[in-house]
């Protein structure tokens, strides 16, 4: 009979994955041995973390289950925050970690995953759907089929399982699962009532969250802002839902919002559209009571927030963003308006802010963050897909880059951990290899995982990493000096040479100064189809981020 390992493997294959992401230890060779066996590849991560994040990004990319593995200990606590992150993102990923023999349960052991160790069972509940530990094969098929119904529908998210040797190698019948993919999405029972709000407004606004990534429910948002006349605002993590240079976009709200946004709310609405937000603060920073909306529709999978974040009437729409978007699109009670929006007098403010950092710019030793994420825009194809990291780099490019094609700038404003976009990119990339994948990150994200710029290296990933580099961690260091008139431990007494150490992971890598010598960095990376790109931007120091609406 075959072992536990090669049915898990089988499994694995059996839902479209063809790598797996992770550090080797004792516990897990043998699902490492059958992965080779099996033709699935187990690529070589730098970090347990850093693999939780490439399989994030390949697991969005990919529509299919990503897997992270990592050994017992501390290469499962490694794991954890890969894991919220894949959370904040409903992202379905399998985190696979090893344990000692069960046989040995109850004595001393290193590394020790039971409840005389370090539960990681226990651990990885609260940022997973789902976390268990088999404890004998013979439950393999049923703790397997909750962890990919958990993963794989509904709100989707990662999902955890704690595999013993001993019982890595157990020999168990076969068996086959039920395909999850043939779920009910659920409609809500308030189309109608959300109808007749639409028709009803006079000055509506939608605001598009990462919920309406999540759900890919670009058509639907588009086509219903266009038949009913609505202008589009994003938050930070609805960023690339909805196309910039549209009639009706007016840009972002909340950390890295336009003032076209800001000015249109200031001037009063009366129904606001929310899909796929849950209104976070990082969402509605700004959003002062006097320019509240009269009424709220409120798309989302789970009721949690709703109602909750603004103390407005809120009508609620349950279920999947897509499909509750094409009932109401279609629902014979609509009453499509032909009314031409004109946005133009709100994005003046915006323009003369632009034209200011562009004039600025040449006049300084150092270049403007604002200006760099302006410019890269038409230096990359506009197809390309960008992943942002956390920081004021990505709250520039979410002011200042333009996104032309819905599904193309990806941002996690909830739980906001710093690198996981480098994983995140490497991951989109080996998904997608035809694809051009940019990676918007900065010197202090780069501190933390930018190793894994050896993988790109080793998986021959062709990820453009785009470093922005002023010596410090900006958001932070900026936000203590206008709150507190000073900035305690946010700059780098050494700063990072971000070019020498790409270079010294095996990446092409570049140091840029000027717009001209990013321009030809920039041709240069897509040209390259052997590896990863590194394009280090020197940027100013006291540039202040658009990030200073946050107390």
């Amino acid at each position: 009979m075959p072992k536990v390992s090669s049915i898990l493997v089988e499994q694995l294959k059996k839902k479209g994955c063809e790598y797996v992401f992770g550090i080797p230890g004792k516990p897990i060779v043998p699902l490492i041995l059958e992965m080779e066996s099996q033709g699935i590849k187990f690529s070589l991560a730098r970090h347990e973390c850093g693999a939780g994040y490439i399989a994030t990004g390949y697991a969005l990319q990919n529509e299919t289950i990503g897997v992270a593995l990592g050994t017992s200990g501390p290469g499962g606590t490694n794991l954890i925050t890969a894991a919220a992150q894949a959370k904040a993102y409903h992202a379905p990923v399998l985190f696979i970690t090893g344990h000692p023999p069960l046989t040995m349960a109850g004595k001393a052991l290193g590394q020790d995953s039971s409840m005389f160790g370090t539960d990681l069972t226990e651990l990885f509940k609260p940022v997973t759907n789902f976390s268990a530990k088999v404890e004998d094969g013979r439950t393999l098929k049923n703790y397997l089929e909750h962890a990919f119904q958990k993963a794989l529908t509904g709100a989707k998210g990662p999902v955890h399982l704690s595999i013993p040797l001993d019982v890595l190698l157990q020999e168990i019948e076969p068996f086959e699962l039920p395909l999850h993919e043939l779920e009910d999405k659920v409609i809500s029972g308030n189309i109608v009532p959300a109808v007749t709000m639409l028709n009803q407004a006079v000055r509506p606004v939608m605001l598009l969250g990462k919920g309406a990534h999540i759900s890919g429910a670009y058509e639907e948002v588009q086509k219903l802002a266009e038949l009913w006349s609505i202008p589009v605002i994003t938050t930070p993590g609805g960023k690339g839902v909805f196309p910039t240079n549209h009639p009706l976009s007016l840009g972002s709200f909340g950390l890295g919002g336009t003032e076209a946004a800001a000015g249109y709310l200031k001037d009063g609405t009366d129904v606001m559209l929310v899909i796929g937000s849950k209104l976070s603060d990082m969402s509605t920073t700004g959003l002062q009571e006097p320019f509240f909306p009269e009424k709220i529709i409120q798309f989302d999978y789970n009721p949690e927030f709703v109602g909750k974040s603004l103390p407005i009437e809120t009508l609620f729409v349950q279920g999947d963003a897509k499909i509750n978007l094409q009932k109401i699109i279609a629902d014979e009670r609509a009453e499509h308006r032909e009314i031409t929006v004109d946005l133009s007098s709100y994005w003046q403010a915006e323009q003369e802010t632009r034209r200011a950092v562009r004039e600025l710019s040449p006049a300084v030793q150092r270049l403007s963050a604002a200006h760099v994420m302006e410019s890269l825009r038409s230096m990359l194809p506009q197809e390309t897909l960008v992943y942002g990291d956390d920081g004021s780099h990505t709250f520039y490019g979410i002011k200042h880059f333009d996104v032309i094609e819905p599904g193309t700038f990806f941002f996690d404003d909830v739980f906001g951990a710093m690198g996981h976009a480098i994983g995140f990119a490497i991951g989109a990339k080996l998904s997608k290899p035809e694809k051009t994948v940019v990676c918007l990150t900065g010197d202090g994200c780069m501190f933390m995982h930018g190793p894994e710029i050896s993988t790109a290296v080793n998986e021959q990933a062709n990820v453009i990493f785009i470093v922005l580099n002023n010596g410090m961690l900006d958001m932070v260091d900026k936000g203590m000096l206008y709150n507190l008139g000073r900035s305690v431990g946010t700059r780098y007494e050494t700063e990072l040479d971000a070019a020498r150490f790409a270079g010294s992971l095996g990446a092409d890598s570049y140091r840029c100064t000027n717009m001209d010598e990013i321009a030809q960095a920039a041709a240069s990376a897509l040209a390259n189809k052997n590896g990863p790109s590194v394009i280090e931007i020197i940027v100013q120091k006291d540039e202040i981020p658009p990030t200073m609406q946050r107390g």
